[in-house]
């Protein structure tokens, strides 16, 4: 029997599938992946068993579309990618699942939360979760002497860091403020930036958690990191999946520690992480464990079964092949 793998908005996460692929193997299954992107520019288009080049998910037609190909091609498992999709995803997930196709996604009142950042702020703090202090910008012109720049300011719903910039005078906020109206202000924090990588299962129970400090990233993702075994760190974010309503699947918890050992969060991402295969190879097999629970078998989750001090260094690499095959995204 072949299990049918959706990734949307594929793009270039082929280390994801190099992952999910592994699983499968370690699992004895037989896996079947498919792809969907908005552009054949995508590389990981290439690299899947079948790939469907669909509309974006802001455009009406791109729902209907991966419906229809989740039926035809009997899907199994739907994984989403990216940030702007998620919402869709999980207000629809009854109509994924009543074609026999799981959506690997949390309830919409965790996406809402999360993919807001001032209401996730805000949710951090009111349930008593260490939070860096955050306001708008009109809060700070109110009362610009509790704040001490630089400060940072960032969009209320973005991703990939795009659109984060320092800020070092209230000048310089006020301009910023009247070229952009979505703007978050937060204090520095201080010490070092880590990502926790979290599992929950469908009770919502986090079955592991796995920190990373982020040396450097790329384009808002991580690209030089080490695994950090912290109890601090590890049962703080397990806290928050759990007190999160309904999360399901994959969530990448972001934040900073101080070197007093206290966690700031700053960002809850209810997805894969682009730092998951470092995850994956230190031995936290989150593919492998949701299948397991899909198909009813044993858990071999593990919360701290997992290497600490693993450290990645990506590097570039490249897909090779004729440029008719880009189709209509051919220059």
């Amino acid at each position: 029997m072949t299990t049918t793998v959706l990734i949307s908005s594929v793009g270039r996460r082929g280390q994801l599938l190099d992952c999910f692929r592994q699983s499968f193997s370690k699992l004895g299954l037989r896996g079947h992946f498919i792809g969907v992107d908005c552009s054949r520019l995508a590389p990981a288009a290439y690299l899947v068993d079948l790939f469907f080049q669909v509309p974006r998910c802001d455009d009406a037609a791109f729902l209907p579309r991966v419906l229809a190909l989740c039926k035809e091609n009997k899907v199994n498992v739907l994984v989403p990618i990216i940030d702007a999709e998620l919402a869709l995803y999980a207000e629809h997930r009854e109509e994924f699942a009543a074609l026999g196709t799981t959506v690997i996604i949390s309830d919409p009142k965790t996406i809402e939360v999360s993919l807001d950042k001032l209401a996730a702020n805000r949710w951090l703090v009111e349930n008593g979760f260490p939070a860096v202090r955050q306001a708008t910008p009109e809060q700070v012109f109110a009362r610009p002497f509790d704040w001490q720049f630089p400060l940072i300011a960032k969009p209320r719903r973005g991703s990939a860091s795009v659109g984060i910039c320092v800020v070092h005078s209230l000048d310089s906020l006020r301009s910023l403020a009247k070229e952009r109206n979505d703007l978050l202000v937060e204090e520095m924090a201080g010490g070092r930036e880590h990502t926790v990588n979290v599992l929950a299962d469908k009770k919502g129970r986090c079955v592991c958690a796995v920190p990373h400090i982020r040396l450097e990233t790329r384009a808002g993702e991580v690209s030089k990191c080490i695994t950090v075994k912290h109890a601090g760190m590890m049962e703080l974010t397990s806290r928050v999946a759990e007190k999160l309503p309904g999360a399901y699947g994959p969530l990448n918890i972001q934040g900073f520690l101080a070197p007093n050992g206290e966690f700031r969060i700053t960002e809850i991402n209810p997805r894969f992480g682009g730092g998951y295969p470092l995850a994956y190879k230190a031995g936290a097999d989150f593919p492998r464990w949701l299948m397991e629970e899909l198909l009813g078998i044993p858990s071999s989750a593990s919360f701290d079964g997992w290497q600490d001090g693993l450290t990645m260094l990506r590097y570039d690499t490249a897909v090779f092949l004729p440029s008719k095959e880009l189709g209509n995204d051919r220059p």
